[in-house]
């Protein structure tokens, strides 16, 4: 059977995971998770790819991954949308699990439930996620006409208001309510961080935000399965 499952979120911290600067960007995954990473071209869109070995799919154009493979770890880039980190075990206990790139648009055109299909193929059941840093409804203004419609498909709580008085989109309120209507878990049902708001002991910027300051800057959420015996980290 395969080890346990660990996961993280990354924060400004971690120094920036979109850089193009490979030998940098490799040092800085190795301080993350000292596996071999698959990392997507996300293109806000709905499609997932199965991950088959540690480190494959590494650059495929997608929004997330699944993989049931012990030993590589798979991850989103945010700068404000929703990452989803999924678990699932198969009818042997052996984890199964995802990640996600969740943005309003590929929320709204099915990325989760792609993600969701791709897990069960894989034997996944007793699915359980976790949504990392992004930027809460007080910091993401959004046009009034796009506001409704996302309000049909997720339901009245995800209409809000910035900080300023002005119509938001709140997207964590919109994973949550697709993530109950596919019967998919959440072990942390607060909200999570704000990409745009949240401050470090410093008072210094806690998260990369495009909205809030447009930074060129990503913070993966990574999750991966352990092989028997290592610690993944």
């Amino acid at each position: 059977m395969a080890g346990r499952v660990g996961f993280r979120f990354t924060s400004r911290r971690d120094g920036d995971l979109g850089i193009d600067a490979p030998g940098e960007l490799a040092r800085r995954r190795r301080g993350v998770v000292d596996l071999p990473w698959s990392v997507a071209r996300q293109v806000h869109g709905i499609d997932i790819a199965v991950v088959a070995e540690p480190g494959g799919c590494f650059g495929a154009t997608c929004d997330g991954f699944v993989t049931a493979v012990p030993g590589g770890a798979i991850a989103v880039q945010t700068a404000d949308c929703g990452p989803v980190l999924i678990e699932g075990r198969d009818a042997a206990g052996d984890p199964v699990v995802g990640a996600v790139h969740a943005g309003w648009r590929g929320l709204y055109d099915g990325v989760l439930e792609s993600a969701l299909d791709a897990l069960v193929r894989l034997g996944a059941r007793d699915v359980t996620a976790v949504v990392g840093p992004c930027i809460s409804a007080s910091r993401y203004e959004f046009g009034a006409a796009e506001l409704a419609r996302l309000a049909l498909r997720f339901g009245p709580d995800v209409v809000a208001a910035t900080a300023w008085g002005t119509p938001a989109f709140d997207l964590s309120a919109a994973i949550h309510s697709e993530a109950r209507r596919l019967g998919i878990a959440l072990a942390c049902p607060d909200a999570p961080p704000c990409t745009a708001a949240t401050v470090d002991d410093a008072g210094d910027p806690a998260y990369f935000s495009w909205r809030a300051r447009a930074d060129t800057g990503r913070q993966s959420s990574v999750i991966w399965i352990e092989r028997d015996g290592s610690s993944g980290v």
